[in-house]
């Protein structure tokens, strides 16, 4: 970009971002989440590094979000409340580090140490005490005035309204709801038939702001303090802290950054465990004169950052949308993305599903967009910020023809989707192998899409079934084979020879037929002949299977091409093994209940999960509705678990879990 357009992307980041901190700060309101308010704000603040003659006192990046509110005295901070600059990897740490080192002396630079604590998602407070006594609690507000909420803060039981020491000091800390106090609040409001709270963060802030402190007492909110002012260390408040008879944020004493590093990814781990919400851990220089000396930088300490975990949502900018062909012919529109950070991993491309989605989400080339990434989902853009445009922005318009085959395509009535007819396509082929071998089907260990690129480019296989041909001789020629290797692939082949029915019936790629499909097809037809054989309406008597995938199964196996295919694969070696019986009444335990995964566990697969609820008569289910029993709720869990606590669903844990399968 040049400077000029530098100036003007930083001027709509601001405005946007004043925007949604003042509905999520002021108004307790959100429209977009968290990660992508953080996402906006990185971009701002690397573009004004880069640019510091941009930088303008009015900038986001330069003040303490919030305001005061009407209907509560107003109180003055002793000194600024202020609040951190944002860091989402090791090179944002060595950054922010390498930056203030410049302002200290040699002899500095040796003392330096850190103290890294939890971020907690709360709202943060001062509370100051004379003589041992709480005299005055108030919030943030801008840094320098709060808002007096004294009388509601008092009701919060962790905070002592009397200090074990008769002293003067002021300590500041995170006020917040756990996680169950914020289910336990939903649950109750569903029973009175009221809207439930959007998160734990904007309802205990909107709890402190309430003017009857009566509401505050019965929400059941916490309190972790995290600061003791005038200490000459932050691991002396630490202890300090507590000897007053505080519970202190959870800290740790790390005297370098690798130390720091370590301790960042353990608490990443345990993270979904702990009883509140935290978005990251907060890192910050141990000795406080060095601290104080190293002063402020806009709204945020030089000596402080805010370590956060990866974003489950970022902004970044659509450079272009394609279509890609999938194994059932179905095209799909992409986002081509500038590459971002999402979940931890770099985003380059998401999914924009179809034509009408694109409509929906008023998506263009050159759009500024939210891209969302939850667990192991395809990343996908959840919303079009369109304030951010500039004019320049392209519409774009489905093709009319195949991009591979250049066949027309077709949408049938009543569906979304567009699509390529010509079964010989070779991208839909290309796809349809790929499917063939994945984990839920074949699950050949080493033949992945490059390798069956390479085969089906030399012409050593076209079909399914020529995989269960292939000898090391066909393989070593290929790049990065050699003999071992070779052999190794060969075996993992022959190894998969033998398969359940419900996994080779997925692995046909028959449209519409997922892997609870293709087991209920197994337990009730019990071989390939009986389903080969089936008409429509014996198929229809399988519960889930409805018109549309009773037409699609009936219709594949009608097609001579396709009998071909499965005779050869039978004729390659392949031995289709019978269904298990089901287990005795007795052993049913799960019976009659319907179970959603969500997040992965610690003790077991996905895989294994599934085949332990099949095992005693339970049923899994790929989405959230209210005929669901049970969300099982692994690390890291997607959308599904919030829309299961919104549906008053049961949620359970991984050690729930398995208590209920012992």
């Amino acid at each position: 970009m040049t400077q000029e357009q530098t100036k003007q992307r930083i001027d709509k980041l601001k405005k946007v971002i004043n925007h949604h901190r003042y509905l999520y700060h002021v108004l307790d309101k959100q429209e977009i989440s968290d990660s992508a308010i953080d996402s906006l704000k990185k971009e701002l603040f690397d573009l004004e590094q880069k640019y510091p003659k941009f930088i303008t006192p009015d900038s986001p990046t330069q003040r303490v979000e919030g305001s005061v509110q009407d209907g509560f005295e107003k109180a003055k901070h002793t000194q600024p409340m202020l609040s951190f600059n944002d860091a989402f990897s090791q090179e944002d740490i060595f950054d922010w580090e390498e930056r203030f080192k410049k302002l200290l002396s040699s002899a500095e630079t040796k003392q330096l140490g850190y103290f890294c604590e939890h971020k907690i998602d709360g709202l943060a407070v001062s509370l100051v005490y004379k003589k041992g006594v709480l005299i005055r609690g108030a919030t943030r507000g801008d840094g320098k005035i709060g808002e007096d909420v004294t009388v509601n803060l008092k009701t919060i039981e962790s905070i002592p309204l009397r200090l074990e020491k008769n002293i003067d000091c002021e300590v500041r800390g995170e006020v917040f709801m756990t996680k169950k106090a914020f289910n336990d609040l939903n649950k109750q409001r569903v029973k009175k038939d009221l809207s439930v709270y959007a998160n734990p963060r904007n309802t205990a802030a909107g709890t402190i702001r309430q003017l009857d402190s009566q509401v505050t007492a019965d929400r059941n909110l916490s309190f972790l303090a995290w600061q003791l002012l005038g200490r000459a260390t932050q691991e002396q408040e630490y202890r300090e802290l507590k000897d007053l008879g505080f519970k202190p944020v959870e800290g740790k004493h790390c005297k370098t950054l690798e130390q720091v590093f370590e301790h960042y990814r353990e608490i990443m781990k345990k993270r979904e465990k702990l009883p509140y919400h935290i978005d990251g851990i907060v890192v910050g220089v141990n000795n406080n004169k060095i601290f104080e000396k190293l002063g402020t930088v806009g709204k945020a300490p030089r000596g402080s950052v805010a370590f956060k975990f990866p974003l489950m949502e970022s902004q970044t900018i659509v450079e272009d949308i394609k279509v890609q062909v999938g194994r059932t012919g179905a095209v799909t529109p992409v986002a081509i993305l500038k590459p971002v950070r999402v979940g931890g991993v770099t985003i380059t491309r998401a999914t924009l599903h179809n034509e009408d989605e694109i409509k929906r989400l008023g998506i263009k080339v050159g759009d500024t967009v939210i891209v969302g990434r939850a667990g192991d989902v395809i990343p996908q853009v959840v919303k079009v910020l369109k304030e951010m445009r500039d004019g320049k922005e392209k519409a774009f318009h489905m093709p009319k023809k195949c991009p591979d085959c250049s066949t027309d395509l077709i949408k049938k009535q009543g569906e979304v989707v567009w699509r390529c007819p010509n079964h010989n396509c070779q991208v839909r082929k290309r796809k349809g192998l790929y499917h063939f071998v994945s984990r839920g089907a074949f699950n050949i260990d080493g033949l992945g899409p490059k390798i069956i690129d390479q085969l089906l480019k030399q012409n050593i296989i076209t079909t399914p079934a020529d995989i269960f041909e292939l000898k090391q001789g066909d393989l070593i020629p290929l790049e990065r084979f050699a003999e071992k290797s070779a052999e190794n692939l060969v075996q993992a082949i022959d190894g998969a020879k033998d398969i359940t029915l419900g996994r080779f019936i997925f692995a046909l790629g028959i449209r519409g037929v997922g892997e609870e499909t293709g087991i209920d097809l197994a337990n009730y037809f019990l071989n390939i002949e009986n389903i080969s054989q089936a008409t429509k309406e014996q198929l229809l008597d399988i519960q889930d299977i409805g018109p549309e995938t009773a037409e699609n199964i009936y219709e594949f196996f009608q097609n001579e091409k396709n009998k071909k295919e499965v005779s050869h694969l039978i004729k390659a070696g392949i031995k289709i093994q019978k269904p298990v019986p089901p287990p005795s009444p007795q052993a049913q335990k799960l019976k009659s209940k319907t179970f959603v995964l969500t997040g992965s566990m610690e003790s077991l697969t996905r895989d294994e999960v599934k085949e332990k609820i099949r095992a005693l008569g339970g049923d899994i289910s790929s989405s959230v509705s209210k005929n669901i029993d049970f969300v099982v709720a692994g690390a890291n869990p997607g959308s599904k678990l919030t829309k299961a606590e919104k549906l008053n669903i049961k949620i359970l844990k991984e050690k729930d879990f398995l208590k209920m399968l012992n």
